[in-house]
């Protein structure tokens, strides 16, 4: 668990402290009374102090050595001594690369998740043993508060991924076992923040970590129904609407691309969808509404996939994953204006093989009306997203539809595995999302937009269209992006649609852990789209 706090309301006992800024702002930090010294006395309950001993000198010579290049931070640590005699404090600075290109967020947010997730444990003390009642204290010094908070806090949940099952310490699904939550880390910030980023920035950590975990957990645990279970356990805590169509009720409505991905699973497919509306909004009020791809496991189906590359495959729900995680937040934060709904749609399916397995050659009827020739089971999700963006341009009266997926491998070559692809049909859509990145720190590049150019590699002499591309070295991610485009109808034309691949940044490869890419990217383009005032 994260928990955001000021240094006077810290509610364990601190056990380690891990300090991360800019070079400019640690080694301005050496001086009597700056920030920082302010910070570890009060974090060791004064038991460490800087007007004699050795601790002035150790710390200042703990900054001195940080050298980063543009590239990569540097790190020191120190162990402070108490003035009672009891254990060292142990501290570690970190200093952020040098350098941030005009594509990176100021925060540098990579370096902040990378540093937090390889020094969050907490330290064990000679002769004792690890207590319930500590903390890692994170201290952020970044300059330019007002463009990096937001970023910096973010990145501090990504450092701590939720999930772990293993003998001596287990938070499997479903439940949590609250004696086996992750170590606490307690943030704090140089510049202190307002009630109202507080309460933004904690409820962005706290989905964080839940999309990290739902991403994480395997797919024995976490199937088609246990994912319904944990949405219906957003609706309550955020007091909101749920409604859930699955197995043959899928087929019976006209979700042929969902119905047609998940058939075959024990676990049956489902569209679920949340929605929330403001006491202040009006009856006929336009919305903004999310749409997930929630491929459970995605094994490719009949086009199975071979060679090692459907391990992994378990992350394929991280669009869903992110956004249902992304609507909780912005219901606990209140992060829409009083007059517009939100609405979240997930996709979900797990793409098995068995008898009722779609084949290539079948012809799917959407929700949108139009049929798809399967040429290739193993390109289901855009077929999921097109039944679930024609049910919100539908149903859900959306002035803005964002679908996010870990869609396609073109993605990663496109933009890389930190920065995921977009593809609107709306310029200053395109403009608020970059600048939604930044500020976050969930970097986003535009795909070309040329639907001319992308709508003719699905052509079909038989249906309205095929699933996959004939030319696969023809801008993938647009192509990929475009075929969703074809079911939403007259909204295609009339409204704004964005389309977030995701399929890279949704985990690290290090380590193969969730990101929770998405989450808070979605809070910072809820605010510039209610400023934008459509």
């Amino acid at each position: 668990m994260v928990r955001f706090t000021a240094l006077s309301s810290l509610q364990k006992r601190v056990n380690r402290v891990l300090v991360v800024g800019s070079i400019e702002t640690l080694q301005s930090q050496g001086t009597t009374d700056s920030f920082l010294q302010q910070t570890l006395v009060s974090a060791s309950s004064s038991a460490v102090q800087f007007n004699s001993g050795a601790n002035p000198l150790l710390l200042q010579h703990a900054l001195d050595t940080l050298n980063p290049s543009a590239d990569s931070g540097s790190t020191s640590e120190l162990l402070l001594a108490h003035e009672t005699g009891g254990n060292a404090l142990h501290v570690t600075l970190h200093a952020l690369p040098t350098q941030v290109s005009r594509s990176n967020s100021l925060a540098r947010p990579h370096s902040i998740a990378s540093f937090v997730k390889s020094h969050n444990k907490l330290v064990t003390k000679r002769g004792q043993e690890l207590s319930k009642d500590e903390s890692v204290l994170v201290v952020l010094m970044l300059p330019g508060h007002t463009d990096t908070w937001f970023a910096a806090g973010a990145a501090v949940a990504r450092g701590a991924p939720q999930y772990e099952h293993k003998l001596k310490r287990s938070n499997a699904l479903p439940g949590t076992d609250s004696k086996s939550e992750a170590d606490k880390l307690e943030v704090v910030y140089q510049t202190a923040l307002t009630s109202n980023e507080s309460s933004l920035v904690q409820h962005t950590a706290d989905a964080i970590q839940l999309a990290t975990r739902l991403v994480d957990a395997p797919p024995n645990e976490l199937h088609s129904d246990t994912f319904i279970a944990e949405a219906r356990a957003v609706a309550h805590r955020t007091n909101t609407k749920i409604l859930v169509i699955q197995g043959e009720e899928l087929r019976e409505g006209g979700f042929g691309g969902i119905y047609g991905v998940g058939k075959a699973a024990t676990h049956k497919p489902a569209l679920v969808c949340l929605s929330h509306v403001p006491e202040g909004a009006a009856a006929d009020a336009k919305g903004v509404a999310l749409v997930g791809k929630g491929i459970i496991f995605d094994t490719g189906g009949l086009s199975i996939k071979t060679g090692g590359i459907m391990v992994g495959m378990k992350r394929d729900m991280g669009g869903a994953a992110s956004l249902l995680a992304a609507f909780e937040a912005a219901c606990h934060a209140k992060n829409t204006t009083d007059k517009t709904p939100l609405h979240v749609v997930l996709c979900t399916a797990e793409n098995s093989v068995g008898p009722d397995s779609t084949r290539v050659d079948d012809v799917l009827v959407m929700y949108s009306g139009k049929t798809v020739e399967v040429n290739n089971t193993d390109a289901e999700g855009r077929l999921v997203l097109g039944d679930g963006v024609a049910y919100a341009a539908k149903h859900l009266n959306p002035k803005v539809i964002v679908d996010m997926a870990t869609l396609t491998g073109a993605q990663g070559i496109s933009t890389g595995n930190r920065i995921g692809a977009i593809y609107t049909n709306d310029g200053d859509l395109e403009d608020m999302a970059v600048k939604a990145g930044k500020i976050s720190g969930d970097l986003v590049h535009p795909m070309p937009y040329a639907p001319e150019f992308h709508r003719l590699e699905f052509k079909s002499t038989i249906a309205d269209m095929k699933n996959s591309v004939k030319n696969r070295a023809n801008a993938q991610v647009s192509c990929a992006g475009q075929f969703i485009a074809n079911h939403l109808g007259d909204f295609e034309h009339t409204g704004k649609w964005l389309h977030v691949d995701m399929a890279f940044p949704v985990f690290t490869g290090d380590d193969e852990r969730s990101t929770g890419f998405g989450v808070a990217f979605i809070q910072s383009l809820l605010k510039e789209i209610d400023g934008a005032g459509w």
